[in-house]
């Protein structure tokens, strides 16, 4: 005890000695640079997509609204009570089809009475014309005069111009009892009947008897912008874009579903709505299954222009300025993060269209663009996008759910989950 008690202050002087050594050490820059230097971290390892120029078809989408091809309003042609209805409310119907039979009583009196005007009146033209002939072998005997030839001849002229009108008149009373079936004037769908039978109708009334509407094809009413379209038609003039497309269109439906069938352009407006200042844009779409109905709120992607030599970089590799200038991270040949500018021109997809500012073989940083910054040393590997998780699937690390457990009978005690839930909470 006595040896340690001696030992104790000489041990003190000597760590106090080591401890002042390696202070002095640590003062040394090429060491600190060194220990540094043991300690730095391996390059920070980002996902890369590499630039390739490529022909990049821009669309715009826009909203509409679909409207039938053809609308016919049936109405009576003729006056008369509605006998019965000949077709079936919502269903298709062919042009030239029977919809309504109205009394023809009335006409078929009218017509019955025109016949008989035309034989009354051929039968005094024809008595006229045989009493004009003998007149005419008199007057060379001088047997009549020449002014009973004359009025003879005149009223042989009425009677044919009576005998036109009565004939015009029976071609009338013929018309308007054929109006007493109302038939359909178009192919299409029918739509409610809005009169039944019984019901009284007068020839051109306001109220329609039924609406017939065309679907296949049907019409999509798009409205775009004014100043869109001006700045596409500059940038088509320019040579910055090519206007050669087919301008194609598809529609996005309400439910978010796209339709599968793709449309035409059918016309664009020739003036702009001074309300709205917009113009009105028509495709035209097949609709075979009538899957379309007229009023339906439609999303049309239109193809508007062909973009050449462009680039599609994912929108998470691009980054805005205060300003709003759009910047990529680009790894350099030296494996360092590089910034640079660059020109968009809208989105196709999940992708941003570039136009300018990269070269074809640039790396882009998309994957890791948060945790890098310029000049920093990097490991590139090509981007691999994640696929997503399937629906339904426990996230990662996530605990299973626990059963549930059933109630405790009365009097008897609880199970051993029971107890280690009871015990965990």
């Amino acid at each position: 005890m006595m040896l340690a008690k001696l030992w104790a202050p000489a041990l003190t002087a000597c760590a106090l000695a080591t401890s002042i050594a390696l202070v002095g050490c640590s003062k040394d820059p090429k060491e600190a640079e060194k220990a540094a230097a043991a300690q730095k971290m391996p390059p920070t390892e980002v996902g890369v997509v590499v630039a390739q120029p490529q022909s990049v078809e821009q669309s715009v989408e826009l909203s509409g609204r679909t409207s039938a091809y053809e609308i016919s309003e049936v109405r009576p042609q003729t006056n008369g009570v509605i006998l019965r209805r000949l077709f079936v409310e919502g269903s298709y119907v062919n042009a030239g089809q029977p919809l309504y039979e109205i009394d023809p009583s009335i006409n078929r009196a009218n017509l019955d009475s025109a016949k008989a005007a035309v034989v009354r009146q051929q039968a005094n033209l024809n008595a006229l014309q045989v009493k004009t002939n003998r007149y005419k072998q008199l007057i060379g005997m001088n047997a009549v005069s020449k002014q009973e030839y004359d009025d003879l001849v005149a009223q042989v002229k009425l009677a044919e111009a009576d005998l036109a009108a009565s004939n015009a008149t029976l071609k009338n009373a013929q018309i308007d009892l054929g109006y007493s079936i109302v038939r359909a004037p178009i192919s299409g769908k029918t739509g409610r009947s809005s009169v039944t039978a019984g019901a009284l109708v007068t020839a051109n009334q306001a109220t329609a008897l039924v609406t017939i509407q065309q679907l296949n094809p049907i019409y999509v009413d798009i409205n775009q912008s004014s100043t869109e379209l001006l700045r596409l038609r500059q940038q088509e003039s320019s040579g910055n874009r090519d206007g050669s497309t087919n301008r194609k269109v598809r529609l996005k439906l309400e439910d978010g579903t796209y339709y599968q069938v793709e449309g035409e352009l059918a016309f664009a407006d020739a003036s702009v709505n001074p309300d709205t200042g917009t113009i009105t844009i028509r495709a035209n779409f097949p609709n075979p299954n009538n899957l379309l109905l007229p009023g339906m709120f439609v999303n049309a992607e239109i193809a508007q222009s062909v973009i050449p030599n462009a680039y599609l970089v994912p929108q998470v590799a691009i980054t805005r300025t205060p300003t709003g200038q759009a910047m990529a991270m680009l790894v350099n040949a030296k494996g360092v993060v590089e910034p640079r500018p660059v020109t968009t021109a809208g989105t196709k997809g999940e992708n941003w269209i570039v136009t300018s500012g990269l070269q074809t073989g640039d790396k882009i940083i998309v994957d890791g663009i948060a945790k890098v910054k310029p000049e920093q040393a990097v490991n590139a590997k090509p981007y691999q996008p994640k696929a997503a998780a399937p629906q339904g699937a426990p996230a990662q690390g996530a605990q299973p759910a626990a059963k549930p457990v059933a109630p405790a009978q009365p009097g008897q005690p609880a199970k051993a989950a029971d107890q280690k839930a009871t015990s965990s909470v």
